[in-house]
């Protein structure tokens, strides 16, 4: 796929980004300053995002909601902003006109490893999250049936770290339901596709 040559002006990444989504229909975020390009999720990528939204939806309060591919802006940058797989949400995320979220909105956000990304590229993701002020973010990695949940943000890194095994229940910090079952999340490659 070839992408058109853009020169954007400072400050104005999300336009491109924008232009970039229309065009080809990858997934854009600005992370750093930098245009980071993947394909929308599919398969147990998506599969994994489904069964955690089935478990945490039906048990967050009336207050808050889960929304996927919502982008979160991050402060005072007016390029940078990320897409995670998943973001709880004030409900009132329903009737808003923005497309970024304020990050002191997020009650959680939700990445889930793509078979192809590297271990620079999650660092790098988690550090912008820290950075923004999510208040917790968990990692969800598929390729090697682990997880990780960050808590407590701050000055640009998360200074609470848990990291557990798929089949371990992760504990999320209240007002988040708790506990989640990693038993039931799929593993690349792992899993034979049933006949048709």
């Amino acid at each position: 796929m070839t992408l058109p040559v853009l020169h954007p002006r400072p400050g104005n990444l999300r336009e491109v980004a924008e232009q970039i989504e229309a065009s080809t229909g990858l997934r854009v975020e600005i992370i750093g300053g930098s245009l980071v390009m993947s394909p929308t999720p599919r398969g147990k990528h998506a599969g994994t995002i489904r069964r955690l939204r089935v478990q945490i939806e039906p048990r967050l309060s009336e207050a808050l909601a889960p929304y996927e591919m919502s982008s979160v802006a991050m402060p005072e940058d007016p390029d940078d902003y990320a897409t995670p797989d998943l973001t709880v949400l004030p409900v009132e995320w329903d009737e808003d006109d923005s497309w970024l979220a304020d990050p002191r909105d997020v009650a959680l956000v939700v990445e889930v490893i793509s078979q192809s990304e590297k271990a620079k590229d999650v660092t790098d993701k988690n550090g912008w999250y820290a950075r923004a002020g999510v208040a917790v973010l968990l990692v969800l990695d598929p390729r090697t049936g682990r997880w990780t949940l960050h808590t407590r943000p701050k000055d640009g890194e998360y200074h609470g770290r848990l990291d557990g095994v798929y089949g371990e229940a992760v504990d999320l910090p209240a007002p988040l339901p708790s506990p989640i079952d990693t038993g039931v999340l799929p593993r690349y490659g792992t899993e034979p596709r049933p006949p048709r």
